[in-house]
């Protein structure tokens, strides 16, 4: 059995990790879990969130703020609607994500305006788990 995984999270801007890793905390829509190696293979949603990656050169942490998770036997890929490393996050990166949120709330109708509003509330968790 191997000790690590492949990993990879990817946004449409840019690839922000292609490492080895031990575990991966994953933000999931139904909950949070974590990817280890020879994990059973499943693809899950994401909601905004941190996402940890644990591996042989240290813990890295990412905020996301949606998309999918991959995981398989031998890695795991996130495939990010958005994605900073949570040391490069800042303020007003977050503020901003909340009004784009908080937005699409104001506008939503019928079933969405639940689901709209569960985001603006997932987005403030973010910005306090980032400690921004």
């Amino acid at each position: 059995m191997a000790d690590t995984m492949q990993f990879d999270l990817v946004s449409p801007e840019r690839s922000l990790a292609s490492m080895q890793a031990t575990e991966v905390q994953i933000p999931g829509a139904d909950g949070d879990f974590t990817a280890m190696v020879d994990h059973a293979p499943v693809i899950s949603t994401l909601r905004p969130g941190i996402l940890t990656v644990v591996g042989p050169d240290g813990t890295k942490k990412y905020a996301v703020t949606g998309g999918f998770a991959e995981i398989g036997t031998a890695g795991t890929s996130v495939l990010a609607e958005r994605a900073i490393p949570a040391d490069e996050a800042t303020a007003s990166d977050i503020d901003a994500l909340i009004e784009a949120a908080q937005a699409a709330a104001s506008s939503a109708t019928g079933s969405g305006v639940d689901t709209a509003n569960k985001m603006v509330a997932d987005m403030e968790a973010l910005k306090a788990q980032l400690g921004v």
